[in-house]
């Protein structure tokens, strides 16, 4: 991780988070593309350790240990060593991020100095400078880390809630490799993992002339995900940049880039929970269970007509999550003068994203996880009792309910309760909420300025300014969401719930394709439009060769609108010819094609102010204050103030560290979730979050063969000042956020082979114990996860990776059930939470031509 001591200096394509790549590179090679495939071939001990110029600042060739701000730098090789199964894993680079990325291949959740799990909306994810999405969350839908990303670059707090929007808790810049204009060069890569993965990545530059070059590249797949599943998904993502360069210095770069990608999706699942220990149900397996399979492969769902004119609207768990992506990018630099340079580039995004999610235990939470012989017995023990009552009273000569199972047709009666018992080995039945989110829009988004020089007097300082402007649509279709009755077993079935007669013959059925409801979440049906304009200046100076200064602003100007799809005062009935029609006649909340609008314009200013001092070339301190924002919509905007000091020391080879002290603040942290209570409703969650911690990032080499790179945070976050619903919740202040932990802490040794043969490494990382609701009612024990692997270098152009992830098979929850509220329990000795995948292993094959 600690990459400051591998890679030349280069400063970020997007300096200090946007974007300043050609004018901003100081030391050869003048194209850092030249040299990345060769890099990727050799070890880190092979390579030279000069002085590294980071992101998070503007001025040109200012090395790390002169910068004020907490910056991680993450090379080709890290990545490499981390092996990612997402763009999510790429995170944990980051000292201090807590990623929760058991959700698959996309749609992670990941938190930073103690925000609560799910905080993803304050870490801006960026693609050369450039934010993947205006909102930040949900970025990881969009982008795919592939052998066109030559690194990773990481500012937390500070400057980065200033030099881009909704970055405030941090900005994670993915950095692409750029044309080479003086060879030719291509890398091919393929990948396979022991769950079913293969995939096949390329990258090609060349130049045209000597000031035209193009590169091309990007990956297909296909992965069934990392947990058991019946279905394969594929898809693919490419990228071709053309660039120009001018006489004089400066260019103007094209980029285009197109996806489609199918991708699986994990929620949580029951688990046992002993004496505080989590383990497996029988039938359903904690590390590769998956209740998702071919009973949810595709079920159709009643609707509003306003939603589908046929009333119907399908759920594919066959297709996963679809993500559709075309992308147009235009940079633009150009040297105006000796000290004053010009910088302009945009985007516009075109996106789809069709999720099909299967949520066991949403809105039920543990009193949803029953017997079956519970489940079919009318009363209030029965989690379905509401149902059966209404089943009675169509069906007045009922005798019993039973099931019967959508795959066999086999119908097993209330008192057939042995049979019952032994269901799957552990008897149970559960609800599963079927989740069909559609999302369409755009996301055009541009950053405008210029920098100015200026060096005499025995000082020199960096003025940068600009103006960021973002365009962003959604459309979202979220109605066709219902609940089924399905077992509790890998690729469970469902069931539908029917009337017997005293023979257990089938005199009526309660049910659709095992839906007991429809429209759990609401109308469903909803608009938003965000045009923001913000102005920012950040200013360097530095005063002789120690004394270096900086501070910046942000004013921006959203102005949002939200039309939510409103609900019908009477609820539509379902299409005639269902056989449940008499039992369940509607199909829930109804959309009825109106709209109520909401628009708000709200302004607010972000600004940080940082200082740095260098009392030797190997030893520093800085401190910093920040105080910024994450924009919300038509929602109130929440704030963040940070207060960090560190110190960063170096000492040859042997070692390279930094420690920070920080104290954040996030006022009125905002967020809806679902109402456990009612469903079709949202609960408001409202909170001030205080978190005190120290931050601790070093590498040693103790000789030139081995190194221990050492990462890891250790914080104090505690709630203040609660509201759900803006109703006060004194007795949740001073409890932890939920799915937030104390300590995270990440060692990552390295042995180095002989004759650049390649290298040998190991990681361990501990995730302290989390509590699964702000109400603290639930602890995930914490957990700690090895992984090993080697990359050999077999020629000078091929070389082979091997790696090994959970090799010890830990069980390890990142969190409860999140739709269970603020108070969770495991008082019945079951519960519902996110998990991480038991052992995983692969490789891959480069090959350089």
């Amino acid at each position: 991780m600690n990459s400051r001591i591998t890679i030349r200096a280069v400063l970020l394509a997007g300096s200090a988070c946007f974007a300043l790549p050609a004018f901003a590179q100081s030391a050869p090679p003048a194209d850092p593309a030249t040299a990345t495939p060769d890099a990727a071939m050799v070890p880190v001990a092979a390579q030279e350790t000069p002085d590294i110029v980071v992101t998070g600042q503007t001025t040109r060739n200012r090395p790390l240990i002169t910068s004020s701000a907490d910056i991680t730098f993450a090379t080709a090789e890290d990545i490499a060593r981390k092996a990612p199964r997402s763009t999510a894993d790429l995170l944990e680079l980051v000292p201090g991020i807590f990623v929760e990325g058991t959700a698959g291949e996309l749609s992670n959740n990941y938190s930073v100095r103690g925000l609560q799990g799910g905080g993803q909306r304050f870490i801006q994810l960026e693609e050369d400078g450039l934010p993947i999405i205006y909102g930040g969350g949900g970025a990881d839908f969009f982008f795919s880390n592939d052998i066109t990303i030559d690194r990773l670059e990481a500012v937390k707090g500070g400057s980065s809630g200033v030099l881009t929007v909704n970055g405030a808790g941090a900005t994670i810049n993915f950095l692409s490799r750029t044309p080479n204009f003086t060879k030719s060069e291509g890398l091919a890569r393929f990948t396979a993992y022991n769950y079913g993965q293969r995939r096949g990545d390329f990258y090609y530059s060349a130049p045209i002339s000597d000031k035209l070059a193009f590169n091309i590249g990007g990956y297909i797949q296909t992965n069934p995900g990392v947990r058991q599943n019946p279905f394969n998904y594929d898809g693919y993502r490419l990228k071709a940049m053309l660039e120009y360069r001018f006489d004089g210095g400066g260019y103007v770069r094209l980029t285009g880039k197109i996806g489609d990608i199918k991708a699986a999706y994990y929620a949580d699942q029951p688990y046992a929970y002993n004496n505080g220990t989590p383990s497996s149900i029988t039938g359903l397996d904690t590390q590769f269970g998956n209740v998702g399979g071919t009973a949810f492969s595709r079920i159709s769902v009643p609707v509003s007509t306003f939603v589908e004119a046929d009333g119907f609207r399908d759920f594919r768990y066959d297709q996963g999550v679809r993500v559709k992506t075309k992308q147009i990018r235009l940079d633009f630099e150009k040297p105006l003068t000796d000290t004053i340079d010009l910088f302009a580039r945009a985007r516009y995004l075109g996106l789809t994203d069709d999720f099909n999610g299967l949520f066991p235990g949403s809105g039920t939470g543990n009193a949803g996880l029953a017997s079956a012989v519970d489940y079919l017995t009318p009363g209030a023990a029965s989690p379905i009792g509401g149902l059966l009552a209404a089943g009675q009273a169509v069906f007045p000569t009922t005798v019993r309910f039973g099931i019967r199972n959508l795959r066999t047709g086999t119908v097993t009666g209330s008192n057939q309760t042995g049979v019952l018992n032994a269901l799957n080995g552990n008897g149970f039945l559960q609800q599963t909420t079927l989740n069909h989110d559609f999302q369409s829009g755009h996301d055009f988004g541009s950053n405008f300025g210029a920098r100015w020089e200026y060096k005499g007097g025995g000082f020199t300082n960096s003025l940068t300014a600009g103006i960021l402007y973002y365009d962003v649509s959604r459309f979202q279709n979220q109605s066709a969401t219902s609940a089924v009755v399905n077992d509790v077993k890998t690729n469970s079935d469902i069931y539908d719930i029917v009337a017997l007669n005293a023979a257990n013959n089938v005199i009526g059925t309660l049910t659709d394709t095992g839906q007991i409801s429809y429209g759990n979440w609401g109308a469903g049906i909803r608009q938003s439009k965000d045009s923001s304009v913000s102005i920012y200046a950040n200013d360097e100076v530095s005063i002789g060769d120690h004394l270096h200064i900086d501070g910046g602003l942000r004013w921006e100007s959203d102005s949002a609108e939200f039309y939510d799809g409103n609900s019908a005062a009477v609820n539509q009935p379902v299409q005639p010819g269902l056989i449940n029609a008499a039992v369940v006649p509607t199909v829930g909340s109804t959309f009825n094609g109106t709209y109520t609008v909401t628009k708000k314009t709200q302004r607010k200013l972000a600004w940080t102010i940082g200082a740095n001092y260098l009392f030797t070339p190997n030893l520093s301190v800085y401190a910093r204050y920040a105080d910024g924002f994450q924009t919300n919509g038509v929602n109130p905007t929440t704030g963040i103030e940070l207060y960090e000091a560190g110190i960063r020391y170096r000492y040859r080879r042997l070692i390279d560290a930094t420690v920070t002290v920080f104290r954040t603040n996030f006022r009125d942290q905002f967020y809806n979730f679902i109402d456990p209570v009612n469903p079709t409703i949202q609960t408001t969650f409202l909170a001030d979050l205080g978190t005190t911690g120290v931050e601790v990032d070093a590498l040693i080499r103790p000789i030139s063969w081995f190194a221990v790179d050492l990462s890891g945070v250790f914080q104090k976050p505690k709630l203040n000042n609660l509201r759900l619903n803006g109703v006060a919740q004194p007795t949740f202040d001073g409890n932890r956020p939920e799915r937030t932990p104390a300590t995270l802490i990440t060692i990552t040794p390295t042995v180095t082979l002989p004759h650049k043969l390649g290298e040998v490494y190991g990681r361990y990382k501990y995730i302290g114990n989390i509590f699964a609701d702000s109400g603290n009612g639930v602890s995930l024990p914490a957990y700690g996860v090895t992984s090993l692997g080697v990359n050999l270098n077999v020629t000078e152009r091929l070389q082979v990776g091997f790696n090994a992830d959970n090799v010890f098979d830990v069980v390890g929850l990142t969190e409860g059930n999140p739709r269970q509220g603020q108070t969770q329990n495991a008082a019945s000795g079951f519960f519902y939470a996110r998990g991480i995948a038991g052992p995983t292993y692969g490789g891959s094959v480069t090959l350089k031509f």
